[in-house]
């Protein structure tokens, strides 16, 4: 799922994005205030697996509820502020269970919250 962030194509209320293998690793989604997105991400095709997801302005996009089912597919709820805007990028890593070090980021979602325009 990608949206303009010019405000007319936002998503509203609720919003799901899935991503499988083969699927770009940077994706853009505009939302409104208050939206929730459910993000899926499907095993990946290589030896790495999901391990978490990171906001980076928590403030406009709280990621929580991060759990992996017995197939390897990842899920979080991210919500967004409820009247303020501002843009966030959501990463998602990944890393092989049998490898040391960090996971790296595999994953972009970049989130902009855009509020609806208020006349008066």
């Amino acid at each position: 799922m990608s949206t303009t962030a010019s405000g007319g194509d936002c998503v509203t209320g609720q919003a799901k994005v899935t991503v499988g293998p083969g699927d770009a690793d940077t994706q853009r989604l505009c939302v409104r205030p208050g939206t929730v997105v459910s993000l899926s991400l499907k095993p990946r095709t290589d030896d790495k697996r999901w391990t978490a997801v990171l906001s980076s302005r928590p403030v406009f996009v709280l990621a929580s509820g991060w759990l992996v089912d017995a197939d390897g597919t990842a899920h979080a709820s991210l919500r967004c502020a409820g009247t303020r805007g501002g843009t966030s990028d959501v990463t998602a890593l990944a890393k092989a269970p049998d490898v040391a070090g960090a996971a790296r980021v595999a994953f972009t979602l970049h989130v902009s919250v855009v509020p609806y325009t208020t006349q008066g």
